[in-house]
């Protein structure tokens, strides 16, 4: 059974919110979470050339624990940022980039993906990294050989595991992908994360 979406796309520039797009549909939402090592960039990476394969539009938002920096010293955009500008929005005929300086009021403080996920636009799926106690859908990418406890029932919304060779020991009723060809299975991941 091949899984299909029907996709209507606004074309004006600037309606980057489902709600302000009468025809839009909500994205598909695919968490991935794991430990360190498990495979989450890899898989992450799998999925997307899978996604795009089937003509999705597809969105990735990847939680960073520490300060991270997309500009460099030396360009003009950088020294914008330095001078004191909040915001800032680099633009060629390729691409676009929007860096908005909001620190948290504490360091420590998280963002949420429900905060994010209103930022992107115009994608069918959007495939997320991190945010493990989010409660958006998640496939847990479990390694055994890495001798870390299951994720699943310990973080929300585990909908599936994905492991090597699709062997798993997880409570019934749980699918399990197999992580090494996660493309075979792709139908049945949507069907999923569609349906959650």
């Amino acid at each position: 059974m091949h899984y299909s979406l029907t996709i209507e796309r606004q074309t004006k520039e600037g309606m980057n919110e489902v709600a302000d797009q009468p025809n839009a549909i909500q994205p598909v939402v695919i968490g991935l979470a794991g430990w360190s090592g498990s495979g989450k960039t890899t898989l992450a990476l799998k999925l997307i050339a899978a996604l795009k394969a089937r003509g999705l539009r597809v969105a990735t938002i990847k939680h960073a624990h520490h300060g991270f920096d997309v500009d460099v010293p030396g360009k003009d955009s950088y020294a914008h940022r330095q001078a004191g500008a909040d915001e800032v929005v680099v633009a060629s005929s390729q691409r676009i980039a929007h860096m908005i300086e909001a620190p948290l009021p504490d360091p420590n403080q998280r963002r949420s993906l429900e905060e994010l996920l209103p930022r992107v636009s115009g994608a069918d799926a959007v495939v997320v990294e991190g945010f493990k106690a989010g409660t958006h859908p998640k496939l847990e990418i479990f390694r055994p050989e890495l001798q870390r406890p299951r994720l699943l029932g310990e973080v929300p919304n585990i909908l599936a595991v994905a492991t090597p060779g699709g062997l798993s020991d997880g409570p019934a009723g749980i699918p399990v992908f197999d992580l090494d060809a996660i493309q075979a299975s792709l139908d049945a991941l949507l069907a999923l994360f569609r349906d959650a």
